[in-house]
């Protein structure tokens, strides 16, 4: 079970008021600060990959993947065959992999990668990662509270490793049949819209997120490296 933190001394505002996809800038990332920005349909990113004061985020136009929406093609389907899925396994080196300095418009900084992986160490944050041959070729993570699971970054060495962990995702989020819950990936990117991602206005959003609050976490988030394989499911 994930382990609560001491709360925020912070005050987010309430996204219905904003104008635009910023809501503010400063607070801390903390991860009592980090989990009621969540659950209030807020999430951080530094300003152009910088430190320091950190701009907060709740999109007027929400990207999310509808769970029964994915698109899983042919190809990707016949790529799933090829890795393995695993669960929290390597979560600071699936951040690493996203936060890789070659990579094109990254933005995760160490400040970043530390509070991520504080909150993975108190149950809160995950990976899922696409191993092949005994390496990891791919993953993404992101942050679980009950029924949401909000996306924040994703990677591949391999073709196909990134897409192959999402399509684990799903799989994780579906396997015990608890209807209701939300796959979050804050702006729909022209590759995420290949892969079902649609864009929600941001009040539709925050009732989707009130009712993934109330919903049971995937039994994966507590299985840890016992959760299946692609194989599996």
């Amino acid at each position: 079970m994930p382990v609560e933190p001491p709360a925020t001394p912070w005050v987010f505002p309430d996204p219905r008021d904003a104008d635009d996809d910023l809501i503010g800038i400063g607070a801390d990332l903390a991860p009592g600060t980090l989990l009621a920005a969540y659950r209030r349909g807020i999430f951080p990113m530094p300003e152009h990959g910088v430190r320091p004061p950190m701009h907060w985020f709740s999109p007027v136009h929400r990207g999310i993947v509808p769970i029964d929406g994915l698109v899983v093609s042919r190809s990707l389907r016949r790529s799933c065959r090829e890795f393995e899925i695993r669960v929290d396994t390597a979560f600071d080196e699936v951040v690493a992999g996203c936060g890789d300095p070659r990579r094109d418009s990254g933005w995760i900084t160490s400040d970043i990668a530390e509070a991520y992986g504080e909150l993975h160490r108190l149950g809160w944050a995950h990976s899922v990662e696409a191993w092949r041959d005994g390496e990891l070729a791919g993953g993404l993570y992101g942050v679980g509270i009950g029924g949401l699971f909000a996306g924040e970054s994703m990677f591949h060495r391999v073709r196909d490793a990134s897409k192959v962990a999402l399509v684990g995702l799903v799989s994780l989020l579906t396997e015990d049949g608890v209807d209701g819950r939300l796959l979050d990936v804050q702006w729909v990117t022209p590759h995420l819209a290949t892969l079902g991602a649609v864009e929600v206005p941001r009040a539709k959003y925050l009732e989707l997120l009130a009712r993934a609050l109330t919903l049971p976490a995937p039994p994966a988030w507590n299985r840890g490296a016992d959760a299946p394989t692609q194989e599996d499911t």
